[in-house]
């Protein structure tokens, strides 16, 4: 039997002869393997020559590069969004388009789109904070918390500059809903009224018009509101009436 043969068939038997040794996971190759090590030892050795961020496997790498090349070959059907990868459109399209929301917190019942989101949510409840910053003691519920932390606390990281005013930001996301705003397109669509927005948060915080759900309670008195900002506005003025120390 051949080599690639061999290889091959480990996909029907699910024979993974290849374990690593600092944790349970194995694999089909020993290259696969290899590339797995390096999860645990921190090695990067593929790096970008545009602006020297470093990878763990040469995958990583390609997919940065799209970064400065701009390339987003993957384009929603509905909203026209262009993507760098497969994976971010079907996410995209999970998370906008789709009105399914399987998820729910088992603490106040509240409905998540993807597992990820719900498990992004519960951490309000449990007050997890899974990112820890390698440089300090703090720690972060959500990984853009920690990378905008190392950014404007350790210079760690690199910021992104809007062409048009040259404002700083942090994660690239952030600089296409702001370059939006530059250019006045409005991608999101509301599915009950004519309205449309530049950002997916803008859509979501409008939808709540359209719902009776009201997920944020006054500790205080009991009303209930649909919006944090609002909550946190009547809880100042409840306060005083109570004779509750305002925050």
């Amino acid at each position: 039997m051949s080599s690639s043969l061999h290889k091959h068939m480990r996909v029907h038997t699910g024979d993974k002869p290849y374990k690593c040794h600092m944790c349970d996971k194995a694999f089909r190759e020993s290259g696969t393997l290899k590339s797995h090590i390096r999860v645990h030892t921190g090695d990067k050795p593929y790096n970008c020559h545009i602006c020297g961020e470093a990878f763990t496997q040469s995958g990583q790498l390609s997919s940065h590069m799209k970064v400065h090349t701009g390339e987003k070959p993957y384009k929603c059907s509905l909203c026209f969004k262009s993507f760098s990868h497969s994976h971010h459109l079907l996410s995209h399209k999970r998370r906008i388009h789709s009105h399914r929301k399987p998820h729910e917190c088992p603490y106040c019942g509240m409905q998540f789109k993807t597992n990820d989101n719900l498990k992004l949510h519960v951490r309000a409840h449990t007050g997890a904070k899974p990112y820890s910053c390698r440089h300090c003691s703090e720690r972060f519920r959500r990984l853009d918390q920690l990378k905008l932390h190392l950014l404007k606390s350790h210079n760690e990281g690199t910021w992104l500059t809007c062409q048009i005013c040259h404002k700083k930001i942090s994660q690239r996301g952030n600089l296409e809903d702001h370059l939006r705003r530059h250019k006045g397109v409005k991608p999101y669509s509301c599915s009950v009224c004519p309205k449309r927005f530049c950002t997916v948060v803008e859509l979501k915080s409008h939808q709540k018009i359209h719902s009776d759900y009201k997920q944020f309670c006054c500790g205080l008195c009991g009303k209930d509101f649909k919006r944090k900002g609002y909550v946190i506005k009547h809880y100042k003025r409840c306060s005083v009436y109570v004779g509750v120390i305002d925050f």
